[in-house]
C-alpha cells in the first residue's frame, strides 16, 4: 500500500544516469506493505557520490526498473512509478534535487505533444 501523495520526481544526476532520462517518478512504499508478487528481480548495488550504497532492483528478463532500497533492512522501498499499474493515478506532489535537473526539463509546455508517433 502506498500513499498517493508521496509520488516524487527526483532530478540527481544518479536518477538520469539510471533511467537514461532527465529523471525518475518514484513512490515509497513502506517494508512491512512492500510485496513483490512474481518473480525474483536482479539487483545492481549502486554507490552516490555521498558514499551511501542503494539496491537497485529491475526485472532480469526484460530490464524494467523495479524499486530501489537501502541494502539491508531497507524501512521503505522506491517503488518506480512506471511499472505500477495504477501510475496515472499517481501524480508527483514534489520534484527533489531540483539542482541537477536539466534546465529544458522543469518546463516542457513549449514542447510539441503527438498523441502517437
Amino acid at each position: 500500500m502506498v500513499n498517493p501523495d508521496k509520488a516524487a520526481i527526483c532530478h540527481c544526476t544518479d536518477c538520469q544516469m539510471l533511467t537514461g532520462s532527465a529523471y525518475r517518478a518514484n513512490i515509497q512504499a513502506p517494508a512491512e506493505t512492500f510485496v513483490l508478487r512474481t518473480g525474483q528481480p536482479k539487483i545492481y548495488i549502486k554507490t552516490a557520490d555521498s558514499g551511501t550504497k542503494r539496491a537497485h532492483a529491475f526485472c532480469p528478463n526484460c530490464g524494467t526498473p523495479i524499486y530501489s532500497s537501502a541494502v539491508t533492512d531497507p524501512p521503505t522501498y522506491s517503488l518506480r512509478v512506471g511499472g505500477i499499474k495504477q501510475r496515472a493515478k499517481l501524480r508527483p506532489m514534489r520534484q527533489i534535487w531540483c539542482r541537477s535537473a536539466l534546465p529544458w526539463s522543469m518546463d516542457l509546455r513549449g514542447v510539441e505533444q503527438l498523441s502517437r508517433q
